[in-house]
C-alpha cells in the first residue's frame, strides 16, 4: 500500500520553512537547503549560548582588573583580599560596580586591601 503523506508531509516541511523565515536566498524556501541550513544554525545556537557565558565572564574581569589597578590593586590580590575579607560578590557585579558605581568600587577595594595587611 503506498502512503502519500500529504497533510503530514506539508506540516512537517512548513514548520521548518517557518523557522528559517529570516534566512538568505534559497535557503529560506528550497526544503532540502533550509533543512540543512537549519540544522547547522541550532547548533551554532546551542555551542553559542555556552561560549557567551566564558565570553562575557572574561569581559567582566578585564573591567575589574582595570578598576582595581586604579586603587592600587592588581586583579588577581584584589580577589584574595575579597576571600580573606569574606565578602561574597559574584564577578558580574563586581564588574557593575567597578564601571557604573566607582566610589563603590572604591570602598570594597579597601576592604579587600585592608585584609590582605
Amino acid at each position: 500500500m503506498r502512503v502519500k503523506r500529504g497533510f503530514a508531509r506539508r506540516r512537517s516541511r512548513g514548520r521548518i520553512l517557518k523557522q528559517t523565515e529570516g534566512f538568505r536566498g534559497r535557503r529560506k524556501s528550497s526544503f532540502k537547503l533550509a533543512e540543512r541550513s537549519l540544522q547547522k544554525a541550532l547548533k551554532y545556537a546551542y555551542r553559542d549560548r555556552r561560549a557567551k557565558k566564558r565570553d562575557f565572564r572574561g569581559i567582566w574581569i578585564i573591567r575589574i582588573n582595570a578598576a582595581a589597578r586604579l586603587n592600587g590593586l592588581s586583579y588577581s590580590r584584589l580577589i584574595r583580599g575579597l576571600n580573606a575579607a569574606k565578602i561574597e560578590l559574584d564577578r558580574k557585579s563586581l564588574a557593575e560596580l567597578a564601571v557604573n558605581h566607582p566610589a563603590a568600587f572604591a570602598a570594597v577595594a579597601s576592604q579587600a586591601k585592608a585584609a590582605l595587611a
